[in-house]
């Protein structure tokens, strides 16, 4: 269409007084203004405008196809906004957006912060936990907020992460005539806030060593277990043959305490995990809750491989338990070529399985064995762990 019939309006809290021409020409021919009811009563659309439905729903736009018709957003559309939903569900040309200064933008011009070294959280519609990954000595963080109640749950829930000496500054309605900027600390929150409402987290006051670290291996104290988690060292040498990037899917096979599958989260991957207790499925899910990775982690109360009959193709796959030749033969002709499979033993028996097929597809086979040191009467000495044997490969065109 060389006409798009919807426009995209970034709007910002000074009304049609900062929308720059093009959106003010095409705010005044829509013959239907879609918004929120502050957004509406911001542009003075009068009859024309048609709050969205609660909860979100384009259907109301979508029947107007065809016809000029505007939708009011936050700022830049496409930065934790509602542009993306729109375009999502449109074809390229039935669409233009006009952006303007977002939330995010106007916060960092106020506190002068670059927000290429800024991590950028939309936490208006995301649980507060979305946050654990980020937080650290040194962290800053702009992040928007649900509403005027949400900065005080925050400060809350960071001084109950042992975050209290953070430092927050609250952005109220920045770009118009009510804006304030406050600042406290999250320990000594005591504010009454008005919505829309974003929030700046600097971490320079936080202890050293506070937060999660960035490579695998994370502390097995930090999870939720009932003795069923691949330890950290030999988690951090799965994760290293599992070789994790951004946006890839893993199976995670035998979910246990999900551990595998939170630090590929970690790392920026998708992942599905497979458990068949029902009892560990909700230490997964409060794993996932803990570490933040809710949104890229999908718990499946199942065993496979029948749990794995309708599931995307993955980019690798973890068995950290319960192989056997069905899901090994299973896996090698379900598998794309180029995805990795990874898959640890503990027993003599299925020791002897990964070394069968080694032994026909070739790939690594290592033995790890770790030893910690631990009181011995009234000395020290070296406590061994049970020994892992770890079968690696990438897979080739199935057989």
């Amino acid at each position: 269409m060389s006409d798009p019939w919807l426009t995209i309006i970034g709007i910002t809290e000074d009304g049609p007084d900062g929308l720059p021409d093009a959106s003010l020409r095409a705010l005044a021919s829509a013959h239907i203004v879609f918004g929120g009811p502050r957004h509406l009563a911001l542009a003075g659309v009068g009859t024309r405008g048609r709050a969205w439905p609660v909860p979100f729903d384009m259907a109301p736009l979508l029947s107007l196809r065809g016809m000029p018709v505007a939708a009011l957003v936050s700022g830049d559309p496409f930065w934790c906004g509602a542009g993306g939903s729109l375009a999502a569900a449109l074809s390229p040309g039935e669409w233009r957006a006009l952006p303007a200064p977002g939330v995010l933008t106007l916060a960092a011009a106020r506190l002068g912060w670059r927000l290429e070294d800024t991590v950028t959280l939309g936490l208006h519609a995301a649980p507060l936990s979305r946050l654990r990954p980020h937080l650290s000595r040194g962290c800053r963080i702009i992040a928007t907020l649900r509403d005027g109640d949400a900065p005080a749950a925050l400060a809350g829930w960071l001084a109950a992460q042992g975050a209290g000496a953070a430092r927050l500054t609250m952005l109220e309605r920045l770009g118009g005539p009510s804006e304030r900027v406050r600042q406290t600390r999250a320990d000594a929150f005591a504010m009454d806030c008005a919505a829309p409402v974003a929030v700046a987290i600097d971490g320079a006051d936080l202890p050293r060593g506070f937060g999660l670290a960035t490579v695998p291996g994370r502390a097995d104290a930090l999870f939720t277990d009932d003795g069923q988690i691949t330890k950290s060292p030999v988690r951090a040498l799965t994760l290293a043959a599992l070789a994790p990037r951004a946006g890839q899917l893993l199976w995670d096979i035998g979910g246990g305490s999900g551990a595998i599958a939170v630090e590929w989260a970690l790392a920026g991957g998708r992942a599905v995990t497979i458990e068949p207790r029902a009892d560990r499925i909700a230490r997964i899910r409060a794993n996932l809750d803990r570490f933040g990775v809710t949104h890229r982690v999908t718990a499946i109360h199942g065993a496979a491989p029948d749990a794995m009959a309708d599931l995307p193709d993955p980019d690798a796959v973890f068995i950290g338990g319960g192989a056997s030749q069905v899901l090994m033969k299973t896996l090698w002709h379900r598998l794309p070529p180029g995805a990795r499979l990874v898959a640890n033993a503990v027993t003599l028996e299925t020791e002897a399985l990964l070394a069968s097929w080694h032994a026909d597809h070739g790939g690594r086979l290592i033995r790890i064995d770790i030893a910690e040191v631990a009181p011995l009467g009234r000395m020290r000495g070296w406590t061994p762990a049970r020994p892992v044997t770890q079968w690696s490969v990438t897979c080739a065109s199935p057989e």
